[in-house]
């Protein structure tokens, strides 16, 4: 895969992923068509050497493992990612009335938007509905393919001071506009129940989000950057994903892992901060005949690869960036440090995953935040808590992280395909935090 190709992979896998539940469908379909066996959280599992598995969680999560013919190291190498990004819920009393004959959406904020971004952009609605008759009730996916909503700005006219600096309000300034008079109250479960052939009765609840409808371009006279909305953390997703299934490790447990919940703090039973990833493994082990002994040296023995991007240096912005941890579009992997291990990268993971990257030929940068500005956080401190395991944070650069429209490098993608098919084709050995052998 060359780079232009892996790019522009990116932006079909990023359409086909309005949410997380279509992002862990999305991802679902890909390992079905490598071979992978699906293992419910609820039935027994059967798992053997050589074996492709994976389960899912909620219908928004998905951990996936390919169990080695060899484990004469037992370990597990884990990647992980995120599915979801910062948007807008739609609430379940869906609609405002007014004023006059307008219809709006009812929404309150999922993450930490840039509010301004999403105004006066083609917006629709995606995620699930549960939908009922006497005997029984269905998840179904949705995604309404086409504008239905809309956040107006307020006209300058009406707020000179707009360029000042716009403060917004959620339930004020953030309303989608619906209707202008057409429709009147009731008509989004109506929207709901045409677009899923069933009757209004048959809907009982959803969890839908807005989606930007602008499509994800490849651009520039160069064709250096990718515009797309959901860079943060889809590009991750799809790069960790890829390396994943192209990777062949006879001697490990690799593991792929995509959480939703990871911008409103992983809390929830699907994120990071879960049981999840800790189930899996643990049920892996099970499965396998192993004792908890077997267990919790493998744990020691093994090392996990939290995906999530990072912020590049801004070209109008460069004051934001630390002196020297600034990294550049299409520069290649970012390895992300934090005094405080909001990201997890120590001195060792930090050495073990360049001397993987440097073996692949794959660039990397680093990327710390200037000592007087808050970091943000991710899931590899989060998942740590509940399997504590050798983790370091990386991400690929980019622009505007969660605005409703970010920008990336083209070359970013194949580099974060690289470094992460690298990291799971090595046989990791390791010695506590002393010494590690990739094999």
């Amino acid at each position: 895969m060359d780079q232009a190709k892996s790019a522009q992979e990116l932006l079909e896998f990023i359409a086909a992923c309005p949410s997380m539940f279509h992002t862990a469908a999305t991802i679902r379909a890909a390992l079905d068509k490598a071979g992978f066996s699906y293992l419910p959280e609820h039935e027994v599992w059967s798992v053997e050497p050589g074996g492709s598995y994976y389960t899912v969680r909620n219908g928004s999560s998905v951990v996936a493992f390919r169990v080695g013919e060899h484990l004469d190291s037992y370990h597990f190498q884990i990647g992980a990612a995120h599915a979801d990004s910062p948007t807008f819920k739609v609430k379940a009393v869906p609609e405002l009335v007014g004023p006059g004959e307008y219809l709006r959406l009812n929404v309150e904020g999922y993450g930490g938007m840039i509010d301004y971004t999403w105004f006066d952009r083609p917006l629709s609605v995606a995620g699930r509905v549960l939908v009922g008759s006497d005997s029984e009730v269905s998840a179904r996916l949705l995604n309404v393919s086409r504008p239905v909503v809309l956040i107006p700005s307020l006209a300058i006219h009406m707020n000179r001071e707009v360029n000042q600096g716009l403060a917004t309000n959620h339930q004020v300034d953030l309303c989608p506009l619906f209707s202008a008079g057409a429709l009147r109250r009731g008509a989004f479960e109506q929207l709901l129940a045409e677009e899923l052939g069933v009757t209004e009765e048959e809907v009982l609840s959803f969890d839908l989000y807005l989606v930007n409808r602008q499509p994800g371009v490849v651009w520039g006279a160069a064709q250096e950057f990718v515009s797309t909305p959901k860079l943060d953390d889809l590009q991750c997703a799809f790069s960790a994903l890829r390396g994943f299934l192209s990777s062949n490790n006879e001697h490990d447990v690799s593991v792929f892992a995509c959480f939703d919940s990871e911008e409103i703090g992983s809390g929830t039973k699907q994120g990071a901060k879960s049981t999840l990833l800790r189930d899996v493994l643990r049920r892996v082990n099970i499965a396998l005949g192993k004792s908890e002994e077997d267990f919790l040296r493998a744990l020691a023995a093994s090392f996990m690869v939290s995906c999530d991007n990072a912020h590049a240096i801004h070209p109008n912005h460069p004051e934001h960036a630390d002196e020297e941890n600034r990294p550049v579009l299409n520069g290649g992997v970012v390895i992300k440090e934090h005094a405080k291990q909001l990201y997890t990268t120590d001195a060792f993971s930090r050495a073990a995953f360049l001397a993987i990257c440097r073996d692949a030929g794959v660039p990397t940068q680093v990327f710390a935040n200037r000592s007087d500005k808050r970091s943000g956080s991710t899931l590899g401190n989060l998942a740590t808590a509940q399997v504590s395991i050798h983790t370091l944070d990386v991400g690929l650069p980019q622009l505007a992280m969660h605005s409703a429209y970010e920008t990336g490098g083209t070359q970013d993608t194949f580099w974060g395909i690289q470094a992460l098919r690298s990291f799971f084709d090595c046989d990791l050995h390791i010695d506590e935090a002393r010494s590690i052998s990739l094999g």
